[in-house]
């Protein structure tokens, strides 16, 4: 299979999905681009499934985005044709999950690959990761949210620099932006976002889910409209099973043992 899915050996709510293509560079092309989707959506469908990892094969690049000989000539064409075929990768960057989505980044981000890690909701990544949107080199522009996503995550300027120039940024400068939340050695680096999955998947998995959706919600809405959204949520969790579990285990001392419901 062009994508490794495996299970966390400690927690099987947790998945690892690896872009398995180094010779590449762990480019899509259409065949690893349809299997990253499947997996993605596999793990969205699946109720056992609560949190994943998204990761590069090897130690050098975690993807450098489109297959620049299959993927973008092909697209490329339809549109020259007159077409408007839709443009993301791994049908996740532009499309609504539900789900948390770590982005290990073990080297390279670069064009597609920043995209995906940028649609991932916590970046970790290795001190040889690099990050940039390549784009403005080829004569194209970024069109799976870069530039919609990356000045949400950085300084304005800093995103402005990263766009407009293609140059990417080392570890260390995405980690004082903002754009990764840690940089963590290469050997310790997935396992080290498998135990942040498994803290996630240990939480009530529906407080979880409305959680993120109101944090990215809000980002697009009026305070006012965000702080109500929020109240909504808040009551329709309040309302669930597992928000009389937590608590009761709490106060029992012992594990929550929580239903989804």
């Amino acid at each position: 299979m062009p994508i490794r899915v495996a299970t966390d050996p400690d927690d099987d709510r947790v998945l690892v999905i690896t872009i398995d293509r180094p010779e590449a560079r762990n480019a899509l092309d259409p065949a690893h681009q349809q299997d990253l989707g499947a997996a993605v959506a596999d793990f969205e469908a699946d109720d056992a499934r609560l949190v994943a990892v998204l990761t590069g094969a090897g130690d050098t690049t975690f993807s450098a985005g489109a297959d620049l000989k299959t993927l973008i000539p092909a697209y490329r064409e339809a549109v020259r044709a007159g077409e408007d075929p839709p443009w993301n990768f791994g049908g996740f960057t532009a499309t609504t999950r539900h789900k948390p989505l770590i982005a290990a980044v073990n080297g390279h981000a670069l064009a597609g690959g920043l995209e995906m890690a940028l649609a991932c909701d916590i970046r970790l990544c290795s001190p040889n990761a690099t990050f940039g949107l390549a784009e403005t080199k080829w004569a194209i522009i970024p069109g799976a949210g870069g530039t919609v996503r990356l000045p949400r995550a950085v300084p304005l300027g800093l995103a402005m620099e990263m766009i407009l120039s293609g140059e990417p940024i080392d570890a260390a400068e995405a980690y004082r932006s903002g754009l990764v939340n840690r940089v963590v050695d290469l050997a310790e680096l997935v396992p080290a976002a498998c135990a942040l999955a498994r803290s996630i998947a240990a939480k009530g998995p529906l407080a979880v889910r409305a959680a993120r959706e109101r944090v990215l919600d809000g980002l697009g809405l009026d305070h006012a409209t965000a702080m109500a959204r929020e109240h909504e949520a808040f009551l329709a969790v309040m309302r669930t099973d597992d928000a009389v579990e937590g608590p009761a285990a709490f106060a029992e001392k012992r594990p929550p043992r929580y239903r989804g419901a």
